[in-house]
């Protein structure tokens, strides 16, 4: 058994925060620099160049990437034989974020009701996803999510005879209805399986692992590339302006599901798809 005091939770996710939202993930930086290599269209061209100045400015004078700081979503994988003391975990881990959005200076967006709408003020609470694993570590993931993209994402409750091609068409169907207004170019996470939240929380996932990794899945792995070669055929382009780099990838989940259904979900992330790892 390993004892974590909850201050180091607190401690590492109030960096976190401030780190992922002034400096691109070293895989989004790759792909971001890519995209303007392989850009056809002047424009795109153009507008890939401006975000790039943009990153730059962002990390030499420490102002945030994007001025939607996000929602902080916050995934943790813990190990069974770790013990936690020094007070409640959910409350270190939102701690950690106000600390993170007050002190680093960053914008608040939380409500504290979705309907009443009165901000909490420093960006709490998080959304928190636990996972027990084995061992005795912990796995913080930070993921401060903008809600331009977000709000571009869908679920479809597919019928099972609908297949891979459903599939394929629901997540190109969600990419055209979301055109500009996710922040092209976007990373597209899916999410295929499980039950209604079950699949948005793997299309959520999706978005944390390296844009340059694929499913070990063969059939997956396929898709990922068939599906990112069509959006960028769309035409939407850096900014939604037009161009050949829509998408820096396609990220795919999967999950075992139930004989009548084929739940998709499909969470959009801009081109700065935050997302911070460490492990404790």
């Amino acid at each position: 058994m390993r004892t974590i005091h909850v201050g180091e939770i607190t401690k590492n996710i109030k960096e976190m925060c401030i780190e992922a939202n002034h400096f691109l993930s070293r895989d989004m930086d790759i792909a971001m620099k890519h995209a303007v290599s392989v850009e056809k269209a002047p424009l795109g061209c153009q507008i890939l160049a401006q975000l790039q100045e943009n990153l730059q400015i962002a990390g030499e004078d420490m102002i945030p990437i994007c001025q939607d700081t996000g929602m902080a979503v916050i995934f943790l994988k813990i190990g069974q034989e770790v013990h936690f003391e020094g007070g409640l975990l959910e409350n270190a881990v939102n701690e950690g974020v106000r600390q993170g959005y007050t002190e680093g200076y960053l914008r608040k967006s939380v409500v504290k009701d979705p309907l009443l709408r009165e901000n909490t003020k420093d960006n709490t609470p998080a959304v928190i996803h636990y996972e027990i694993v084995e061992g005795d570590k912990v796995t913080v993931t930070v993921a401060p999510k903008g809600f331009g993209s977000e709000n571009m994402s869908r679920i479809f409750m597919l019928k099972p005879s609908d297949g891979i091609d459903g599939v394929k068409q629901a997540i190109l169907t969600a990419v055209k209805d979301a055109g500009p207004n996710a922040c092209p170019p976007m990373v597209v996470g899916v999410g295929i399986g499980g039950t209604f939240e079950k699949c948005a929380l793997l299309a959520k996932k999706a978005l944390t692992r390296p844009v340059n990794e694929h499913s070990e899945i063969p059939y997956v792995k396929e898709m990922e590339e068939e599906m990112l070669q069509k959006i960028n055929c769309l035409g939407i382009g850096p900014g939604g302006l037009g161009g050949t780099v829509t998408a820096l990838a396609v990220n795919v989940e999967t999950y075992p599901t139930h004989i009548a259904g084929l739940p998709v979900a499909v969470n959009i992330c801009c081109h700065v798809n935050r997302h911070v790892t460490r492990i404790l």
